[in-house]
């Protein structure tokens, strides 16, 4: 299990490569790019959509910054067999994709060739401020709504993710929505880390998720509906054909026919309690 301290290990290391040099300093080992089993090309046949002129996020979300982000988490898409490198990125995708879609149920090539479409939450509700929390104490004037891919919301979230990846999230939380790199990182950093009592999205998809007796008492069962769970199941799970848990599964099955894997058991959590 990759703890958020291996996590902030790994980012430092990620911000940190040495190269060789005239001096013959010995370089560090870059981190394993996942770039084999998602190319460029690939990746734009999952966006088809995404620099659409329909989509305020167009030329935001770029291959490169997808890359390079998942560089500094090294496990991710690295874990396991092929099959499970590649289903686990394809989950990764899917949700962050139901997260920013734009699509609709007669979108040209299909609903879910919308991802990626929105970078930030339109119209929010509050400035998703928890004065509770006096450990990310929001700043005065900012609002925490939701950013990036996997629209990342709350003061809890932006001052963590902020210190794991490198910028200031309680000062400035509008930086997920203006650079690309930091955007993807503040997503698979919310991907990898584990949220007691929710484990890592992450070890969920590559099998090293072990359910405690609490989880075996709500049903939790290892799948992609479980991620479902850790993401948004407070508002999604444990409701029967819910159509936010249907559009997250159908984007995960696009995705698994394009890595050409299959999806797994357990793709809703319409039985499974939240957490």
């Amino acid at each position: 299990m990759e703890s958020s301290s291996l996590i902030s290990i790994s980012l430092l290391f990620c911000f940190s490569i040495l190269f060789f040099g005239s001096n013959g300093v010995e370089a560090r080992r870059a981190p394993p790019s996942i770039s084999y089993l998602i190319s460029e090309n690939l990746f734009n046949s999952i966006f088809l959509h995404k620099d659409d002129n329909a989509c305020p996020a167009r030329n935001f979300y770029n291959y490169t910054s997808f890359i390079q982000a998942a560089k500094c988490f090294p496990s991710f898409g690295n874990t396991g067999d092929i099959a499970t490198r590649k289903r686990e990125i394809a989950a990764f995708l899917a949700q962050i994709s139901h997260e920013t879609t734009g699509g609709w149920a007669t979108a040209p090539d299909g609903p879910y060739a919308w991802g990626l479409c929105f970078k930030e939450e339109i119209n929010p509700q509050s400035n998703y401020c928890d004065s509770t929390n006096t450990q990310w104490p929001c700043y005065p004037g900012k609002s925490y709504h939701g950013r990036g891919p996997i629209q990342l919301s709350w003061n809890y979230n932006y001052g963590p993710a902020g210190k794991a990846v490198g910028f200031d999230g309680l000062r400035n939380p509008e930086i997920v929505a203006n650079n690309s790199l930091i955007a993807f990182k503040t997503g698979l950093w919310f991907w990898m880390t584990e949220q007691s009592p929710k484990p890592s999205c992450h070890d969920v998809m590559v099998g090293k998720y072990v359910p405690t007796e609490a989880d075996l008492a709500a049903n939790r069962t290892a799948g992609y509906g479980l991620v479902t769970n850790i993401i948004n199941g407070g508002l999604e799970c444990g409701i029967h054909n819910d159509a936010r848990v249907n559009d997250r599964i159908g984007f995960f099955q696009r995705y698994t026919q394009l890595f050409k894997v299959d999806t797994g058991p357990n793709l809703d959590c319409a039985n499974q309690k939240p957490f």
